[in-house]
């Protein structure tokens, strides 16, 4: 058997990265609703996070940002004309629409699919189900070119096998991987996947949108071929949901045999500790890690977003690293915290901070702008090698970033058509970069 990797497939963010505050019970996106956004620095902030990784070591991904402004939403919304005229006609009379059909959330490829390994799956393939987002209509529009990127990267039908979107109906509301963690003993053992939802089938609550249900985790795992008793259903506390907390990577990351997560991530902690540790036995020693909410108030994690960070096994040290974004270094209880965790003899030793203040002001941390693919030596070499980076071409990305991306962005400039073949046109260059001129 070869040896097994996880690889972070990174989202490229899109040139046109905006502050539309379109998701609902995302505070970041709507406290920064309308500010000017700087799509060139959030493409070069993201692209210096994954060279930082694979100068660690580890092996790099990258999805493209998906074709923007998407025509299609304004043609199904009854516009016509040319694609400049859909354009001014719906930034006329359907601004928040156009807003929409523009949104570059694609970036955050945490909800891009959920994935299983080889290692885990009844087939002995590596298996992608692609998210269907279906709760807000700027991400519902995203899973078909989703699917297709997938299907590109991964497109060796003996080694992969990628699935579309579950039905786009409230009660298979998927949100993918952001609802999702593996643990296993090694990345390349049989291991123990969870799925955290916050509603069930027909379930109507009050307050922000559960996005994730039941129903739509089960039906990925029984897709997946999963083993149900290495697969454990867990329900997120409706007091994180109304905090903010709008997928559990918010409050909840894991690595290896490593559960990291606050005191109120999950609506009876002890019951899912110990399905975990039951899922876990004859595999691995589960090792929880719980912030209790008096040491780190949960308003304080989610601003900072704490958990919304991607927990690691670097290279060369003993223990797991956390990359936080900066905004958790600079508030006081999570700071002070992460300063206890490394002093201690826990299994998290050491925690590096990285800017992706773009991202971040529109609610998405370095967990959110990452994928993980859990992929033997055999399967790297299997999947397309143009979206697996090295300097020189993280290099060459943030080339066509620097030339064709604005450092300046706000809601009026959607209605210039021009801007629409600018995105077009910087598109196009970076799938060049990717070899996936097939995508344009």
């Amino acid at each position: 058997m070869s040896e097994a990797h996880e690889v972070n497939f990174d989202g490229l963010i899109g040139p046109s990265h905006n502050y539309g505050g379109l998701s609902d019970g995302n505070l970041a996106s709507a406290a920064n609703a309308g500010d000017v956004a700087n799509p060139r620095e959030a493409a070069l902030q993201g692209l210096e996070k994954m060279r930082m990784l694979v100068r660690h070591g580890l092996v790099q991904g990258v999805l493209p940002p998906l074709p923007r402004p998407n025509l299609d939403l304004l043609v199904s919304a009854g516009f016509h004309g040319t694609d400049a005229q859909i354009i001014e006609q719906a930034a006329r009379t359907a601004p928040r629409l156009l807003k929409a059909a523009y949104s570059a959330s694609s970036m955050w490829t945490a909800n891009a699919a959920t994935v299983s390994p080889s290692a885990d799956t009844r087939d002995g393939r590596l298996h992608l189900t692609t998210a269907n987002l279906s709760t807000m209509l700027h991400r519902s529009q995203e899973h078909p070119d989703t699917t297709a990127s997938l299907v590109s990267i991964f497109a060796d039908d003996e080694r992969f096998a990628v699935r579309g979107a579950l039905p786009m109906h409230p009660d298979f509301s998927d949100e993918g991987a952001a609802n999702h963690v593996r643990l296993c003993a090694s990345h390349g053992a049989a291991g123990v996947e969870l799925f955290v939802y916050g509603r069930d089938a027909g379930e109507s609550m009050a307050g922000f949108p559960a996005r994730q249900t039941r129903l739509a985790s089960e039906s990925v795992a029984r897709a997946h071929g999963l083993d149900p008793a290495r697969s454990v259903f867990i329900r997120q506390s409706r007091a994180a949901i109304d905090a903010g907390a709008f997928h559990n990577d918010v409050v909840s990351v894991g690595a290896l045999d490593t559960l990291f997560f606050h005191e109120l991530a999950f609506e009876d902690s002890e019951a899912a500790l110990s399905d975990i540790r039951s899922a876990a036995e004859g595999l691995f020693d589960f090792k929880p890690v719980m912030v209790p909410a008096d040491e780190v108030p949960i308003e304080d994690a989610i601003r900072a977003y704490l958990f919304n960070s991607q927990l690691l096994k670097l290279p060369g040290e003993d223990r797991l690293v956390l990359v936080a974004p900066t905004e958790t270094e600079e508030t006081d209880s999570t700071r002070a915290y992460c300063e206890r965790l490394v002093s201690s003899n826990g299994p998290i030793g050491k925690v590096i901070y990285a800017d992706v203040r773009q991202s971040m002001r529109n609610g998405g941390g370095p967990a959110c702008l990452r994928l993980r693919v859990v992929m033997t030596d055999d399967e790297i070499d299997a999947c397309h090698q143009g979206v697996l980076l090295d300097e020189d071409t993280i290099d060459d990305l943030q080339e066509v970033v620097r030339k064709t991306y604005r450092d300046r962005l706000e809601a009026p400039d959607l209605a210039d058509p021009e801007f629409a073949n600018e995105c077009r046109t910087a598109r196009e260059a970076l799938l060049e970069v990717l070899d996936l001129q097939g995508l344009a």
